[in-house]
C-alpha cells in the first residue's frame, strides 16, 4: 500500500478539488495512459487495486507508471460516538485527482493490451476516466503536410 514514509503534521484539513489539473495531464513517461475527467478522492487502496489489475493482464510486461500519490491523510472518528470531542485518527490516505490528471501509464506493450489493462484499471476507481495515446512528433508532422 502506498503511503508516505514521514509527515509534517498528522492530520490535514479537507481542502478543495475545484478546477482542472494544470500539471499531470499528458502522457510523459509510457504510450499510454489513464487520464481522469473528474474530481475525487482516491485510496491507496484503489490505486493498488488498478495497479494489480494493469500488471496482471499486461503479464507483467512492459513498465507501469504510477503518476498519483496517496499523501494526504483521512480522519474517521469511531462508530456511535457523539458529535465534537476534536478531529478523528487518521484512517487511510488519498491522493487529490482534478479533471484531466494522467493517474497510471504504460509502455512496452500493444494498443489493444494497454487499452485493455486500463479499462480493467478503471472499473477498480471510483472515477470516470479516459484511455490516452502519446501524441508523438511523427504523427503532428504526418498530418501538417497532409493538410497542406
Amino acid at each position: 500500500m502506498l503511503m508516505p514514509k514521514r509527515t509534517k503534521y498528522r492530520k490535514q484539513q479537507r481542502g478543495s478539488r475545484k478546477g482542472i489539473a494544470t500539471k499531470g495531464n499528458t502522457v510523459q513517461f509510457g504510450e499510454y495512459g489513464l487520464q481522469a475527467l473528474e474530481a475525487a478522492w482516491i485510496s491507496a487502496n484503489q490505486i493498488e487495486a488498478a495497479r494489480v489489475a494493469i500488471t496482471r493482464y499486461n503479464k507483467r510486461g512492459g513498465k507501469v507508471w504510477i503518476r498519483i500519490f496517496p499523501d494526504k491523510p483521512i480522519t474517521k472518528k469511531p462508530a456511535e460516538v457523539r458529535m465534537g470531542k476534536g478531529k478523528g485518527a487518521p484512517e487511510g490516505w488519498v491522493a487529490v485527482v482534478k479533471p484531466g490528471r494522467m493517474m497510471f501509464e504504460v509502455g512496452g506493450v500493444s494498443y489493444e493490451a494497454a487499452k485493455e489493462s486500463m479499462r480493467l484499471a478503471s472499473h477498480k476507481l471510483s472515477i470516470k476516466t479516459k484511455f490516452v495515446a502519446k501524441e508523438t512528433k511523427a504523427e503532428e508532422t504526418k498530418e501538417e503536410s497532409s493538410e497542406d
